[in-house]
């Protein structure tokens, strides 16, 4: 009869989870490496939040609909809880907690280990990894054309360019002007965005099922189709008067502008102009063949009011590869000041498969500088001590060092220095090496030499 530990299967990774075995983290810190390098370049400062959160912030801001979507719990005090599906919301909850002690404008980014409870499929797991960069507290169109730059210079820092991604840009400002003009009322607006949003993945019958359910009637999602058809700026203007595109959309309250030392009135920008703005200022900084106008990117979550963007892997599939957009009452509407945010969020999952398929993930484990082998008599199956003295001396400076572990033959060290992907190897007991100096083999060149400790 088999004992259990025979007879048991071994246990499993939960559902739509990784292990990250050493091959693994080489890609993963890979990713890290380039994204933190370029936030780091592009003057973000990185922040953290905890992984799990008071369910209330999630449902505040997406409705009690969200708890589907979320891993989430009762704690042993008897609270709502729920694991971060997103990091918005906790940069948010952290940004509001400091109010008016932190100077404005903020760009912050964090690469956070996220949870959504649904279906795992390629690209779409239930725990995965995202970067997040976040400008708060700049009103102008420099934040969208910042983090733009931003994305475009990381992902050439993959190894890829124009010819392998694309980013859709849209408007949720132009969207709502246009409804307007359909004549749908602000509260039935979230629910037409987020049929827009799964516009893709509908049929037409169906697609204009749910707009006549939200009350639309067939000429205005006639209209609706034919404006998410427009591909270029030209023929945008065709919908909107021509002072739209390049004046501001709101005339100033001229009531409070007339009371002396009344601070200057904000005057809103229309989505045409925002759109045109944002297309010239990528175009002058050489990144024109990177954006396409696209109506049909909407983004699903409610909170964004402007410009919002989903970057495109252009091969078999189109895969998104990030996404993000303006959003200007996400902090209110979680008690803090009225501040705007532009954001976006970067997923490791699709962005790993990409690379791979293109080869440009890295290969092989990080080098060795030395690994030293041991050439004199040792029966003890363990280290010469002063082998190890001597390892720990290189390392001291600078330098990556291993060895063997148990006082192997010398063709067993060497196999293990080749494993280590080892530069050099230093026979550490040689005949050819006197006091304070080293028989050293270059594994490239098969060069040999001998060399003092300071040429190490």
């Amino acid at each position: 009869m088999n004992s259990p530990s025979q007879s048991q299967a071994p246990l499993q990774a939960p559902k739509g989870t990784r292990d990250f075995y050493p091959e693994d983290m080489r890609v993963q810190n890979h990713l890290f490496d380039v994204w933190r390098r370029a936030c780091l370049d592009f003057g973000f400062e990185e922040y953290e939040g905890p992984t799990f959160e008071n369910l209330e912030l999630f449902t505040e801001k997406s409705g009690q609909e969200i708890v589907t979507q979320l891993y989430n719990f009762k704690d042993k005090g008897d609270r709502d809880i729920a694991l971060r599906p997103e990091m918005t919301p906790t940069l948010a909850r952290m940004v509001n907690q400091k109010g008016n002690s932190l100077k404005l404008p903020l760009r912050w980014f964090s690469i956070p280990r996220l949870f959504r409870y649904e279906k795992s499929q390629r690209g779409r797991l239930r725990e995965f990894f995202q970067l997040n960069m976040d400008i708060i507290g700049c009103e102008s169109i420099a934040a969208e054309v910042d983090l733009l730059s931003a994305i475009i210079g990381m992902l050439k820092a993959f190894g890829l360019d124009s010819k392998d991604f694309s980013i859709q840009v849209s408007s949720r400002r132009l969207l709502s002007e246009f409804l307007d003009r359909q004549g749908v009322a602000a509260d039935k607006k979230a629910p037409v965005y987020a049929a827009l949003d799964k516009r893709a993945k509908l049929g037409e019958t169906e697609f204009r099922n749910l707009l006549a359910k939200e009350g639309l009637t067939p000429a205005s999602i006639d209209a609706i189709e034919a404006f998410f058809k427009c591909k270029g700026l030209e023929e945008l203007k065709a919908y909107f008067p021509a002072s739209a595109a390049s004046e501001e959309a709101a005339a100033p309250d001229t009531a409070s502008a007339s009371v002396p030392g009344a601070p200057a009135p904000k005057v809103a920008k229309s989505g045409l102009w925002e759109l045109e703005k944002l297309f010239e200022y990528m175009h002058a900084l050489g990144y024109g063949d990177y954006l396409n106008l696209d109506l049909s990117v909407v983004r699903g979550l409610a909170y964004y009011t402007g410009i919002v963007f989903e970057v495109y892997d252009k091969g078999i599939g189109m895969r998104a590869v990030a996404g993000g957009g303006r959003y200007d009452n996400l902090l209110a509407s979680l008690g803090g000041n009225s501040l705007t945010g532009v954001g976006f969020g970067m997923g490791d999952v699709v962005l790993a498969d990409l690379l791979r398929e293109k080869n440009l993930l890295p290969s092989g484990r990080e080098p060795l500088d030395y690994f030293l082998v041991d050439v004199s008599p040792n029966d003890s199956k363990l280290p010469n001590p002063q082998l190890m003295l001597l390892a720990q001396k290189l390392r001291a400076e600078g330098r990556r060092v291993g060895y063997s572990l148990s006082g192997e033959k010398v063709k067993k060290q060497m196999s293990q220095a080749n494993d280590q992907g080892a530069g050099r190897v230093l026979f550490f007991g040689s005949d050819k090496g006197t006091e304070g100096r080293y028989e050293v083999k270059d594994l490239k060149t098969g060069e040999q030499s001998v060399s003092a400790f300071e040429d190490l």
